[in-house]
């Protein structure tokens, strides 16, 4: 006993050094995105020229990948009252979007996870409102213990943030010398049976976990085996992007130093009154020279500018994000031509699109679980299933003309085209058309 009293005392010590190479990772991978991307200080006069493709490469990934999210809830048989419980569940998960404000928060959520690394969500209900309250908490403050058995759950978390004077009276209430602090450490510890909550290193709190589980969804951005925590997106263009830099900052030396000539004078041991300009006269020497040095000679400007498209090439290789991407086509292309085009970006998407997946499942679950306990409702047994957008533009019409043909064929059901041609509701637009088709037969 007592040697848990101590452990559990110095927990937000404890936390302080735990995972430093992780927290200094993302502190890198946020400073890159931002553009701060050479690596040794700047010199006196020296020209330096940054290109933050790091940034659009991001937000176009994230772009492609978030685009058309919704999804729907199976029922469990074809039973009016199996579909009456789908509708109700998938309704209940939609106001908790709306709610939240979901569309806007999981994009700027990919994108965070997409530069740090990782990602995470927290679900909780919030009392005063009485509604479900869905947040990203800053990774940079989370800290996760892996259970043995399941290496993809978590048996503790540890949320560390920081809050104002009145930030922590609201939602805290009165604190020990609150007076004394304008900011305070703030330590929330959760497991699946308890809740303790820390402030400035005290604890506070230490209740029973009103959930019954840990009301957090962390998962990686792209996983890598025998690591817990997921890689950035920038990895692989830090490198690539720093030549870059480089390469461009040198040619933008050159060209500004050949609009400002350099006077090179042989054979002169003084010089004085030597003034580039149009019209002037110089007096040098008897076998002495004079010239202007040419830096563009030789075509040398044409071996920079092949080696920055060289650099430009492999960084869209590794980025998985070709030069198509960005709108830009040698001819135009057909469907299935574009769709080869971009199938490295295709790829990209599908890896992504498997790990969120799965985490936004989660967190249907964890909404619809919150939800029950609350509200007295019943939505057992929490599927549901994400459906994404294509990635690619599509033609609505063929796609449009083939579903009828597949559904009259007897090969696709109506909900399943319906799903295929972005219906966000499948099962409320077949009720409704069946509602339709009573009132005209009623009326004939």
């Amino acid at each position: 006993m007592v040697l848990s009293t101590i452990a559990r005392a110095s927990l937000p010590q404890q936390i302080e050094r735990l995972d430093t190479e992780r927290m200094r990772r993302y502190t890198e991978n946020l400073a890159f995105f931002q553009g701060k991307q050479w690596t040794k200080p700047q010199r006196r006069r020296e020209r330096r020229v940054t290109f933050n493709y790091a940034k659009t490469v991001i937000e176009k990934t994230a772009s492609y990948t978030m685009s058309g999210l919704s999804f729907v809830v199976d029922s469990e048989d074809s039973s009016p009252e199996g579909l009456n419980n789908a509708r109700r569940t998938e309704s209940a998960l939609r106001h908790a979007y709306a709610d939240c404000g979901l569309d806007l928060l999981d994009f700027e959520a990919e994108i965070d996870c997409s530069v740090l690394g990782d990602g995470a969500y927290r679900v909780i209900w919030d009392a005063d409102e009485r509604r479900i309250r869905v947040s990203t908490p800053d990774v940079q403050g989370l800290y996760a213990w892996q259970s043995a058995g399941d290496p993809g759950r978590f048996w503790r978390v540890a949320s560390k943030y920081k809050l104002l004077r009145e930030e922590a009276e609201a939602s805290l209430g009165p604190l020990p010398d609150i007076a004394a602090r304008d900011e305070h450490a703030v330590v929330e510890v959760w497991t699946d049976e308890t809740f303790e909550l820390w402030v400035d290193g005290t604890l506070v709190e230490e209740t029973a976990n009103p959930y019954g589980f840990i009301p957090f969804v962390i998962y990686a951005n792209i996983r890598e085996p025998k690591r817990q925590w997921g890689v950035s997106d920038l990895e692989a263009l830090k490198e690539p992007l720093r030549e870059l830099n480089r390469a461009v900052s040198q040619l933008s030396t050159i060209l500004e130093l050949s609009g400002n000539p350099i006077a090179v004078l042989e054979n002169v041991t003084e010089a004085q009154d030597i003034a580039v300009q149009p019209g002037a006269v110089w007096e040098i020497p008897e076998k002495a020279r004079a010239y202007l040095l040419d830096l563009l000679q030789g075509g040398g400007v044409n071996l920079h500018v092949e080696y920055a498209g060289l650099i430009l090439r492999t960084l869209h290789d590794l980025a998985e994000v070709p030069r198509s991407a960005f709108g830009e086509t040698k001819q135009s292309l057909s469907g299935v031509a574009l769709e080869m085009e971009l199938d490295p970006l295709l790829k990209k998407v599908q890896r992504k699109r498997l790990i969120r997946g799965a985490a936004f499942r989660r967190r249907n679950e964890m909404i619809l679980r919150i939800l029950e306990q609350y509200t007295g409702e019943q939505f057992a047994p929490y599927r549901s299933r994400v459906v994404w957008g294509p990635v690619l533009p599509q033609d609505r019409t063929r796609l449009a003309i083939d579903e009828t043909r597949l559904v009259n064929a007897g090969i696709h059901s109506r909900r399943t085209a319906a799903g295929l041609l972005d219906v966000p509701d499948p099962d409320g637009e077949w009720e409704r058309w069946r509602q339709e088709q009573r009132e005209v037969a009623s009326n004939q």
